[in-house]
C-alpha cells in the first residue's frame, strides 16, 4: 500500500511546512531596477528584529518570515520607504505587470533607437552646421526626457535615499552630456558660420547610451514574470470538471466546486479532478505528469490518487480528500514559487561598485571645476574639464558590457537551439560542478518500447493480438513492437481485461492470456524454468516483464522498457571530460535506474524519489557545497529546476519545466546540455572582460580628464573607442562552436 500512494505524498510532505508559513508574508516590492536594489531591500528588511527576508528581483517579490517579536507590516513598509522603495501585500499579477513593463520599454526603444542613430549621423556628417545642431537638439531631447525617464526617476529616488545604483550612473552621464551640449549649443549660436571653432556637442552620446541601456532593460523585462507563467500553466494541467455522484445521479460540476467528502466517478481516459481515496474499482493511473515515472501505477480500493493524473483503463469511484490549494498539484506549484523566491539575487559587478564609483566621480568633477576656476578664473575654463570628467565617466561601455555580450551570446545560442534567460544564468553556469539528469523523458524517450522477447515463435504474434484491444501504454508498446518487427497480428475475439492484472482473448483456437505472472498462474498456466530464468534476467536489467501463455503453459515473456535517447552516453562522457560529476534522479525503482545508469556511464543514482524529494535532493547536493545544474522535462521537474543553481529544460518537455528553467534546449538533444554550459561560460567570461575594460578605461581616463589633458571632444572619442572595443569583444561570440 505504501508504494502505491505515489504523488499524494507531495501534499502530505508539505503539510507541516504549511504551518510554518503561518507567519510568512509574500510582498510585492516596488521601485527596484536592478539586482543591487533587491540586495538593498533585503538588507534593510533583515536588519529589523525578528525578520528573515528573501527578495527576488526577477519576480519583484519578497518572502518575509516573521518571529513573534517581529515588527508590523507598516513598520516594515516604513523601513523600506526610507531606502527609496515601497512594498505592498502580494497581488497575483506578476505576469501582467511584466507584460506592461515590457511594452513600456519597447515604446521607449522605438523612440530612442531611430532618433539616437539619426543624431549620431548628424554629429558625424554635419557637426558644425546650425540646422544639424538644432536637429540634434530636437531629436536628443525626447530620448533624454522620455526614453531616459526611468533612469532619471530612479536616480532621483536613490538620491533622496542617499544611495546610488546603475540608474545614477546612467542619469549622471547622459545628463552631463545632454546639458553640456545644450549649454554649448546655445552659447555658440553667434559663432556658427563665421569659421570660428565651435564647441563639440554630445547629444549623440547621450541618446545612444540611453538606446543601448533601454535595450538591455527590455530584454530583462521579457524574462520577468516567468515564474507566474510556470505556476499558472502548472495549475491549468488539472481537470476542469468533475463527475459527482449524488442521490444515485451523476452530475458534472466545475472542479473548483468540489468539496472534501464528495464521491466522484472517473472514467477511462479522464483526469482525476482532485486528490482522493479509491472507494471502488481498479485502474492503471498514469502519474507521469507529476512523478515522471513512465509505467502507470495500479490503483484499487483504499489507495490514494492525485488530482491531474490520468485514469488509463478502468472506472474509479473516489472520495475527494483534498481540493483547491491542498491538492498535490497545487502543492507542487507552491514548491516552484518557493524555490524561485529562495534564489539569492545576483549582484552584477556594475551595481556593486556604483555606490562608491558615482560619489567619487561627482567629487572629482566638483574638485576639478573648483581647481580650474581658481587657475583660469572663468566659468568656461572650469566647466570644460569638469564636464570632461563626467563624460569620460559616462557608463556607455559599462552599459554595453552586459547587453552586448548577452545579445550576441544568446543569439548564437538560439542558432544552436539553446535559449538562455539572462546574465544571472550565465554567472551561475560558470561554477557548475554537478549535473543532475532526470531519467524519464530526459535521458530516456519517456515512452515504453518493446525491447526483448523470449519464448516460442508465436509469443509476440499472439500477445500483440490480445493487446491490440487495450489502450494501456504497455499494450501499445507490444503492438507497436510487433509491427516494427514485421510480425503479422491476427484477429482476436472475446477480448476481456482485468484492470491491474492483464487481458485475455481468443486467438484462433486458443485462449491467450497476457499480463502479470500471477494472472496467468491463477488460470492454471505452468511456468517453464527457461521462461522463469529469462524473466529474472529481464527484471535484473530494469525492464518490465509481460507474461504470455495458452494451452496450460506460459509460452514466453516480453520485456518493455523506457529506452535511452540517442547521444545520452556521449553527453555524459563530455560532461565528465569537463570535470563535472553526473547524477541521475528518478522516480523509478533502483534496479531500473541503475540499469539505465550503467548504459550511459553515470556512477551515482538517486532512485525512488517523489516530486518533493527531488527538490530535497537538489538542496542536499547544494548543502555539500556543490553548484548544481538540473536537467529535466516534466512537470514534476519544475520545482527541482527552479531550486537548482542552473535549471536546464528540454524543449520537447512540458511548458512548466521550460518556464521554470534557466536554459531551454529547443531540440531536446542531450548534447545541447554540454554546449549550453560551454556557451554560457564563454558568454559570461566575455561580460567580465567587457566590465573590466569599461571600468579600467574610466579609472585610467578620469585623472587625465581632471588634469585638463582630455577635452570633451577627446573624451567623447575615447568613450566611443571604449564602446567599440566592448562591442568587438562581444561579437567574437558569433564564432562560438559547439
Amino acid at each position: 500500500m505504501g508504494e502505491r500512494t505515489t504523488t499524494i505524498q507531495v501534499a502530505e510532505g508539505l503539510r507541516e511546512r504549511a504551518e510554518e508559513r503561518a507567519r510568512e508574508l509574500r510582498l510585492d516590492v516596488l521601485g527596484m531596477t536592478c539586482g543591487s536594489c533587491a540586495a538593498r531591500v533585503e538588507r534593510t528588511l533583515n536588519r529589523l528584529p525578528g525578520v528573515e527576508a528573501t527578495v527576488n528581483f526577477a519576480t519583484g517579490e519578497a518572502v518575509v518570515r516573521l518571529s513573534d517579536a517581529a515588527p508590523t507590516f507598516e513598520e516594515l513598509r516604513k523601513a523600506v520607504q526610507e531606502r527609496g522603495y515601497d512594498i505592498r501585500e502580494h497581488v497575483d499579477e506578476t505576469e501582467a505587470a511584466a507584460r506592461r513593463e515590457e511594452r513600456a520599454w519597447l515604446r521607449r526603444l522605438l523612440v530612442a533607437w531611430p532618433l539616437g542613430l539619426a543624431t549620431m549621423a548628424l554629429a558625424m556628417l554635419r557637426p558644425e552646421e546650425a540646422w544639424a545642431r538644432w536637429a540634434a537638439f530636437a531629436m536628443a531631447t525626447p530620448v533624454q526626457l522620455y526614453a531616459g525617464w526611468p533612469f532619471l526617476k530612479g536616480a532621483a529616488i536613490r538620491a533622496r535615499a542617499r544611495s546610488a545604483n546603475m540608474d545614477t550612473l546612467i542619469a549622471l552621464g547622459t545628463l552631463a552630456a545632454y546639458l553640456y551640449s545644450v549649454w554649448a549649443h546655445l552659447t555658440s549660436l553667434d559663432e556658427l558660420g563665421t569659421g570660428a571653432m565651435v564647441p563639440h556637442l554630445y547629444f549623440e552620446s547621450a541618446a545612444v547610451i540611453i538606446a543601448f541601456i533601454a535595450l538591455g532593460r527590455w530584454l530583462e523585462a521579457r524574462a520577468k514574470g516567468r515564474a507566474s507563467q510556470a505556476i499558472k500553466r502548472l495549475l491549468e494541467m488539472g481537470a476542469k470538471e468533475a463527475r459527482v455522484l449524488r442521490n444515485g445521479k451523476e452530475l458534472k460540476v466545475p472542479v473548483d466546486a468540489v468539496k472534501p467528502g464528495w464521491v466522484l466517478k472517473v472514467l477511462p481516459g479522464e483526469k482525476i479532478p482532485v486528490d482522493g481515496r479509491v472507494l471502488e474499482g481498479t485502474a492503471a493511473v498514469d502519474e507521469s505528469m507529476l512523478t515522471g515515472e513512465s509505467v502507470p501505477v495500479e490503483k484499487g480500493p483504499g489507495d490514494e490518487v492525485a488530482g491531474a493524473t490520468v485514469d488509463t483503463d478502468g472506472v474509479l469511484i473516489i472520495e475527494a480528500t483534498r481540493v483547491g490549494q491542498d491538492t498535490a498539484l497545487a502543492q507542487i506549484a507552491r514548491l516552484v514559487a518557493e524555490a524561485q523566491a529562495s534564489k539569492a539575487p545576483i549582484q552584477r559587478l556594475a551595481d556593486k561598485v556604483s555606490g562608491v564609483f558615482v560619489p567619487i566621480v561627482m567629487g572629482i568633477a566638483v574638485v576639478t571645476g573648483v581647481v580650474w576656476y581658481a587657475l583660469e578664473g572663468t566659468v568656461e575654463g572650469a566647466l570644460v574639464p569638469a564636464v570632461a570628467v563626467l563624460i569620460i565617466a559616462c557608463p556607455c561601455a559599462l552599459g554595453l558590457a552586459t547587453p552586448a555580450a548577452l545579445m550576441v551570446g544568446t543569439g548564437r545560442g538560439a542558432q544552436l537551439g539553446i535559449l538562455i534567460r539572462g546574465a544571472e544564468i550565465l554567472e551561475r553556469s560558470r561554477s557548475v560542478d554537478t549535473v543532475v539528469f532526470d531519467k524519464t523523458g530526459t535521458l530516456t524517450e519517456g515512452r515504453m518500447r518493446l525491447v526483448d522477447v523470449f519464448g516460442c515463435v508465436e509469443t509476440l504474434e499472439r500477445a500483440a493480438a490480445v493487446e491490440a484491444g487495450s489502450d494501456h501504454p504497455i499494450a501499445r508498446a507490444i503492438v507497436e513492437g510487433a509491427r516494427e518487427r514485421g510480425v503479422g497480428i491476427p484477429e482476436a475475439s472475446d477480448f476481456r481485461t482485468v484492470a491491474g492484472l492483464g487481458a485475455r482473448a481468443r486467438v484462433g483456437d486458443e485462449e491467450v492470456l497476457v499480463g502479470r505472472r500471477s494472472f496467468l498462474e491463477e488460470h492454471g498456466l505452468r511456468v517453464p524454468p527457461s521462461i522463469e530464468l529469462a524473466a529474472e534476467r529481464f527484471e535484473a536489467e530494469g525492464k518490465t516483464v509481460v507474461w504470455a501463455g495458452w494451452g496450460g503453459v506460459v509460452a514466453g515473456v516480453l520485456a518493455v522498457a523506457d529506452t535511452l535517447k540517442p547521444g545520452a552516453a556521449e553527453a555524459v562522457w563530455a560532461l565528465h571530460e569537463m570535470g563535472i560529476e553526473v547524477v541521475m534522479l528518478t522516480g523509478d525503482n533502483r534496479i531500473t535506474g541503475e540499469a539505465i545508469a550503467r548504459q550511459v556511464g553515470i556512477d551515482r543514482v538517486i532512485a525512488e524519489v517523489r516530486p518533493e524529494g527531488k527538490v530535497e535532493e537538489i538542496r542536499r547536493l547544494q548543502a555539500e557545497g556543490r553548484v548544481v545544474a538540473m536537467v529535466g522535462d516534466g512537470i514534476n521537474d519544475g520545482p527541482a529546476l527552479a531550486q537548482a543553481d542552473l535549471g536546464v529544460a528540454l524543449g520537447t518537455g512540458t511548458d512548466v519545466a521550460i518556464e521554470a528553467s534557466d536554459i531551454t534546449l529547443i531540440r531536446g538533444d542531450l548534447a545541447g546540455v554540454v554546449t549550453a554550459i560551454r556557451l554560457a561560460r564563454r558568454t559570461f567570461r566575455t561580460i567580465q572582460e567587457n566590465l573590466v575594460w569599461a571600468f579600467g578605461y574610466n579609472v585610467a581616463a578620469i585623472p587625465l580628464a581632471a588634469a585638463g589633458l582630455l577635452n570633451p571632444i577627446i573624451a567623447a572619442a575615447a568613450m566611443a573607442a571604449s564602446s567599440v572595443s566592448v562591442l568587438t569583444n562581444s561579437l567574437r561570440l558569433r564564432r562560438f562552436r559547439a
